[in-house]
Order: structure tokens, then sequence, then C-alpha cells
């Protein structure tokens, strides 16, 4: 592996930050061509690293688990890669290390750097969402971290009143949509977005099938289509459609073009709610997770809201539909409500519209680009001073 140039471990263990992590890894090259990527992260970063004449460990199919349970069954996985990692940054240390969300493990990384005294900065980009289960860790972070990079405006001041330097960047997802061309939408199309991951699949898309049912009783002429994260989860998903004997149309890759076009759907919590708002698409918010996932989570969670339109808006913009709220009959009642409404359908997404705007950041520049600048700056600012 080459040597030469400037040397930066990037860390993601997810889908979306292997997109987000990506895209910051371009722009970094864009202003110096010489930096060299080293990490782990999924395959749009590896190959970002290949280019760079680094190397990446791609890992998202082992760590991209879901939920208390997955995380304890996986323990012995992370701990293991969790101090290989440890050990590489402390014999090659990079000029920085940046953290791409995935605060579970990320988080605890910061802190062990730190701990081995590992002469290397330590950057977060995409802040993990402890303002919501956990604030008394942003003090540990403060005291871990050189910079952290925020992608929702209101995380700025609560990180910057531990002390933390921090710059809000905008959001990656509001940039890549914003060139999406707007369409017609189909007044009598409702999509059905049961989320990315096969255990989200198996727990949400029941209760939409059982909704759908109901809203083709109630009126027949309503098309319904569901988007799949992957062609594997299509056929799960059409095998769980023929159980139920609900005639829908199911389809992988094509979850954007649904939300451009359908009058109205049910999304599963996570990024998807917010591509939703990005799309114009007015939608409510369903999720169910394991019985002892949902009992640790409404013990930790501290805000008022799951989605985070909502959390924005700091009101109930969506309407949320969480774990025993997520039955067929009121998924099928809120889908009803927006379909037959024309005027429901357009204030919702007016309101849908006004929390986006809010997310755009500052200029021309993309949220990668913006954060990127952040990084130099970060590095240029502290180059000859000791942590």
């Amino acid at each position: 592996m080459s040597t030469v140039g400037r040397h930066l471990a990037i860390i993601a263990g997810e889908a979306s930050g292997d997109t987000h992590g990506a895209a910051l890894m371009r722009s970094l090259r864009e202003q110096d061509p010489t930096f060299r990527f080293t990490g782990k992260g999924g395959p749009k970063m590896m190959g970002e690293a290949l280019s760079s004449g680094g190397a990446l460990d791609n890992w998202i199919a082992e760590a991209g688990v879901l939920g208390l349970w997955d995380v304890l069954r996986h323990y012995g996985y992370f701990k293991k890669k969790f101090a290989e990692l440890l050990d590489e940054l402390a014999a090659n240390p990079p000029e920085a290390v940046i953290l791409v969300d995935y605060p579970g493990f990320n988080v605890r990384l910061a802190k062990a750097i730190r701990k081995r005294k590992i002469p290397t900065r330590i950057i977060y980009y995409i802040s993990p969402q402890v303002w919501a289960w956990n604030r008394r860790r942003i003090p540990e972070m403060a005291r871990a971290l050189d910079l952290m990079i925020c992608i929702f405006p209101f995380e700025q001041q609560i990180y910057e009143s531990s002390g933390l330097s921090t710059v809000f960047a905008g959001h990656p997802m509001v940039g890549e949509l914003h060139a999406v061309p707007t369409s017609e939408r189909d007044a009598t199309l409702l999509g059905l977005f049961p989320g990315s991951r096969e255990r989200e699949v198996r727990k949400i898309f029941p209760a939409m099938l059982g909704a759908a049912k109901l809203i083709l009783k109630s009126r027949p002429e309503i098309r319904i289509e569901a988007a799949a994260a992957t062609a594997t989860h299509a056929e799960l998903m059409q095998a769980m459609a023929n159980e139920q004997n609900v005639q829908i149309t199911i389809s992988s890759g094509n979850s954007k073009d649904l939300m451009r076009h359908a009058a109205a759907g049910l999304v599963c919590s996570g990024t998807a709610t917010l591509e939703a708002a990005c799309l114009g698409l007015p939608y409510a918010l369903v999720y169910r997770v394991a019985t002892l996932t949902y009992e640790v989570g409404i013990r930790v969670i501290r805000i008022p809201y799951l989605g985070i339109v909502n959390i924005l808006a700091n009101r109930l913009v969506v309407r949320e539909f969480i774990q025993h709220d997520a039955t067929p009959a009121a998924l099928a009642d809120e889908a009803l409500r927006l379909l037959n409404s024309t005027e429901a359908r357009e204030r919702l997404a007016a309101d849908l519209s006004s929390v986006v705007n809010s997310l755009g950041g500052r200029g021309d520049l993309s949220a990668s680009e913006r954060a990127a600048n952040a990084v130099l700056e970060c590095l240029e600012k502290q180059a000859r001073q000791p942590h």
C-alpha cells in the first residue's frame, strides 16, 4: 500500500454512513489529491479508498446491526474489530480519524484513542443523536473530539455549549434530492416503504399489508406499491403478500421514484422519512422493533417524537405509529385520510417543505463540500498544536 501523501482514517458502520463517508472522501480529495484513506466502511468508501492509494475494510454487512439484541449477539465480533482497529491506528497514526455516525462503536473508539494517547485528531461527521437518548455523553465527547460536524441546525448549539468546536454543514440528502425533478402525483397511488433491513421488513410489513387490505376494501381503485431495498427483500415481501392474499406491486430499487409519484405513503422510521420529506411525499411514520429493544428504548429516549421531521419542527407534523399503535386499522385510517383529502396532502407537503428548507446549510456548496472545508480548517488550525 502506498505511503505517499496525507493519511486519514475514516470509519462508518451502516449503508447511509458509507454513502455520506464516500462523498466526504471525494470532496476532501478534490481539495487535496494527496489524501490517502484507510479505515472501515462499505463498498462506496472502499472504492474511494482504493482510488486514493489506500485500503479500507468493507464490513457493512456485519456491522449494520439493528437493535440491542443484535448488538449483544455480535458482541465478540465487535470487540475483536474494535481492538484490531485501535492497534492499527496506534501503529500507523493518521493525520485525523473521521468518525461517520455509528455512535455505539465510534463514540467508544474516540474515547479509546484518547486514552491510548494516539497522536491524531478526531473529527465526527454526522453527529450521533445523543441529544435524544443520553445528553450526559456530550461532555465526554467534547473531551475526546477536536471537531463535530453536524447535519441538523439545532445540534450546533447543543454541542458548542459543551465547549466542543462544531460546524453545521447541512444535511447531505437535501442537496442530493434537490436536483431530482418534481413530477405529478397519482391521486390513486399509495406507497409502502417498510425499511432497508430484513428485520424491519419482517416486523413492519405485515401491519402495512393488513392496512392495504382494509384500504382496498374501502377504495378498490387505489393502487398500492411497495418499495423493497433489495431483490431479496422483494422476494420476502412478495411471499408475505401472497400469504395474506393482498394484491400489491412490489419492486426493488425504485423507492425515490415511488416517493415522487405516490399521493401518500406509509414509511418506516429512519433515513427514508427524511428522504420522503425531501421529495414532498405526504406520509405517516411507522415503526415496530423487537420487544426488548422497544422496552429499553422508551426508558432512555428523552425526546417527544421519533421522526426527525417532527423533532426539527418541534411539533407533530407527520403522524407517528409506533410499536403497538402500528396496527393495520390505524395505518389504514391515516392512509385513507391523506388519500381522501387533497387539502390534507397539500398542507402536509407544505409543512414538510418548510422543515426541509431548514436543512440546506449555507451558500452553494454541498454538505460534503462544507464538511471537507471544516476538516481542512481543523487540520490547518491545529497542525502545530499538541492535543
